[in-house]
């Protein structure tokens, strides 16, 4: 039967059409017979080898024209829908009519054709051809075949997914999905105890305490969240339900992007990292958001590093009269200037976007760009921030790290800059490691600097007349998911890779933020310092490194190799604290 479904899917448009119009003619002949037969309460009164032969000639002449002028023949049949079946009561009704008049003026009086004969034949033609055309879209996308078909999606390498959310939105979902030639819906998981055992769309809907009976029911091996607005909170007790089972889970992309095709199912993205830590992101205060951007001059260093380049992104849309984008890397700079000069164009946006090369260790050149463009606000973001590189090249980390942060602050301060941000880390805080000690220096020396007078530090060549104008912040946060420096990333690419996960030390534990949330703190901590402040953000609990790196290991569908399961898929390696 698989193969049937599949040959007829693979047949040319014009050879179903024809397939469609002799089903419709056969169909049309048995409502012709069976209304005769519920008339006459007799099964062969109607025999169209006893005078009634016209009739079965004439009865499909008339329908099938109607029919095709109605276009029930454009509608793919697999996908038929309440349009669908609308137009096929419309045809059936219209041909029945144009029958009726058929019999009231061409039968004799000898002829025996009840008149009521017609209104059996309208609603029996209505039941089958209605039918027909039901049955074979369940026959395609439907669960008839079930058993048979996990093998065959196995082989084949069709992922068979449940739909977590049986709502509007998972509804949605299942009838994208069934667009689909990666993936199958086989079920949906609902919390809702009002749906449970019910079938929706074909579709049985189970518990998330029978998510195992319906694994061995189903072979689902994926799970994908049907819920694009719930909170992280509500996200993260479904994960924790989901974590147990060897189930793949995937969330959505927002139905509103599915719908215009700006995003298509295959598109269908990993669960965020983010909604594994719980905590909801906190809005930024607009106040705050535009105190040292909005018509001013700004300037990011390390503009194409994951937290710079978001800073971009946020003073993109808070009403900066300039940006300028300071960056080493020739590709980050053109990758980073390119997305914000579409966004530009697509926005109207009334800025001025400047990349430039450069290095934080030029002090000149620093100066030069802060001078020219009358910079108000700097965010220094540029760094090198990976712990083992920097343990392995110590000068150079020292020199880009501390020298370049100690150029940066005093040029801004040789300048006239406004304000000036530092992004540090919480390694800083009592550091153990080369990077950390790095980013407390710089902590320690902008703390120095925001109290000493520009005539201390340039003599008498500056023009401030020996007025320190600059307002140094400090800003830590911990690790940021996704960023270039982040554990994140390595986790994904080492379960990709069949791994083992790396970990510190089973007891390790970091603070987590998203990129948005990092560069918002940064830019509104700019704008609440006084100056010498170092801030840190409140991020609730600490995570410990093995338990996300045993969650995305089960969100992948994949089971942890350890001494009580030998056999697991992936293991981890415990390499020390650094």
């Amino acid at each position: 039967m698989i193969l049937v479904r599949e040959f007829l899917i693979a047949l040319p448009r014009r050879q179903k059409r024809f397939l469609q119009l002799a089903a419709d003619t056969l169909l049309i002949w048995v409502a012709l017979w069976l209304s005769f037969a519920v008339r006459l309460g007799d099964f062969f009164a109607a025999s169209p080898f006893d005078g009634h032969g016209w009739l079965f000639i004439t009865a499909p002449l008339i329908a099938l024209p109607i029919f095709i002028r109605m276009g029930m023949y454009r509608a793919v049949m697999r996908y038929v829908g309440s349009d669908a079946l609308l137009t096929i009561a419309k045809a059936v009704t219209l041909s029945a009519l144009v029958l009726a008049l058929a019999v009231y003026w061409y039968t004799g009086p000898t002829a025996v054709v009840p008149r009521s004969m017609v209104f059996n034949y309208w609603w029996l033609s209505l039941l089958l051809l209605g039918g027909l055309r039901l049955a074979m879209r369940q026959f395609f996308i439907g669960n008839w075949l079930d058993p048979l078909s996990q093998q065959v999606d196995s082989g084949k390498g069709i992922a068979r997914v449940a739909i977590y959310g049986a709502g509007t939105a998972g509804n949605q979902l299942l009838a994208a999905l069934r667009l689909s030639v990666t993936m199958r819906p086989v079920a949906f998981v609902d919390d809702d105890a009002g749906v449970a055992n019910r079938v929706i769309a074909g579709l049985r809907v189970y518990t998330p305490k029978h998510i195992p009976q319906m694994i061995d029911e189903t072979g689902a091996d994926e799970i994908l969240l049907a819920m694009p607005s719930i909170s992280r909170a509500r996200r993260r007790d479904i994960l924790d339900k989901l974590e147990p089972y060897a189930l793949h889970v995937r969330s959505v992309p927002g139905f509103t992007d599915l719908a215009s095709g700006r995003v298509k199912v295959e598109d269908i993205q990993e669960v965020d990292i983010a909604d594994l830590l719980g905590r909801d992101a906190v809005p930024p205060r607009q106040d705050l958001f535009q105190r040292c951007i909005k018509n001013q001059v700004v300037l990011v260093t390390g503009a194409g590093g994951s937290i710079g380049s978001e800073l971009c992104r946020q003073i993109l849309a808070s009403g900066a009269h300039a940006l300028l984008l300071f960056e080493h890397s020739e590709f980050n700079l053109y990758s980073i200037h390119g997305e914000l000069q579409q966004r530009i164009e697509r926005e109207s946006l009334p800025i001025r976007l400047v990349p430039i090369l450069g290095s934080i260790r030029n002090f000149e050149r620093l100066f030069d760009i802060l001078q020219t463009w009358r910079v108000n606000t700097v965010y220094h973001a540029a760094a090198y921030k990976h712990v083992p590189m920097v343990e392995h090249n110590v000068a150079e980390g020292v020199l880009n790290n501390l020298v370049g942060t100690v150029n940066a602050a005093q040029a801004s301060i040789k300048a006239g800059v406004a304000n000036f941000v530092l992004i540090s880390t919480d390694k800083a805080v009592r550091p153990t490691n080369v990077m950390g000690s790095t980013k407390r220096l710089s902590e320690l020396i902008l703390q120095g600097l925001s109290r000493e007078a520009a005539s201390v530090l340039f003599g008498d060549s500056t023009n401030l007349a020996g007025v320190n104008k600059t307002r140094f912040t400090m800003v830590r946060f911990g690790n940021v998911l996704g960023s270039s420096g982040s554990v994140i990333p390595l986790f994904h690419k080492q379960i990709k890779h069949g791994g083992p996960l790396t970990v510190t030390h089973p007891k390790i534990t970091r603070y987590f933020m998203t990129i948005p949330e990092a560069a918002q703190l940064v830019i509104q901590a700019g704008s609440m310092g006084q100056g010498g402040e170092v801030f840190v953000l409140t991020m609730g609990e600490p995570v410990r490194y093995v338990e996300l790196a045993e969650n995305m290991i089960h969100l992948s569908g994949l089971s942890i190799c350890s001494e009580p399961k030998p056999h697991g898929d992936i293991g981890r390696e415990f390499k020390g604290l650094r």
